[in-house]
């Protein structure tokens, strides 16, 4: 049974769902129906959405993992939490061109490091089972 990943899935998701909701917005403003039309701020939001779609899925089907093999609490919540902060991070790097590149390099190590911790968690669990 998954006891504490639900609880970022669902915070992911509604991230996912305004991203959503952002990009068909420039979308509509810009009156783009396909592609980026060549406009900076839908070729922003199309990454944003895109590359969170890339990378939060099987980030959490890691963690998911991680949680049914009876991980450590503590080890979920950090999880959870770095992937969740890695995800709004990159979300504000790349949705402007203010925006300071190290938000955008910061969330993906922090998504990369999620995956690894995780990923490694789990090789260590199944060799211990063997």
């Amino acid at each position: 049974m998954l006891r504490i990943i639900p609880l970022y899935a669902s915070l992911l998701a509604l991230f996912y769902v305004y991203l959503s909701a952002r990009t068909i917005g420039i979308r509509r403003k810009a009156r783009i129906s396909i592609g980026d039309g060549g406009d900076d701020a839908m070729l922003r939001a199309m990454r944003m959405h895109a590359n969170f779609a890339e990378y939060a899925p099987i980030s959490l089907v890691l963690l998911a993992m991680v949680d049914m093999q009876g991980g450590p609490v503590w080890l979920l919540h950090a999880l959870g939490f770095l992937l969740l902060a890695a995800r709004l991070s990159h979300a504000y790097g790349i949705s402007s061109v203010q925006a300071p590149g190290k938000f955008r390099v910061g969330g993906m190590v922090g998504t990369f490091a999620t995956m690894t911790v995780a990923s490694c968690w789990l090789l260590n669990a199944y060799f211990i089972s063997l």
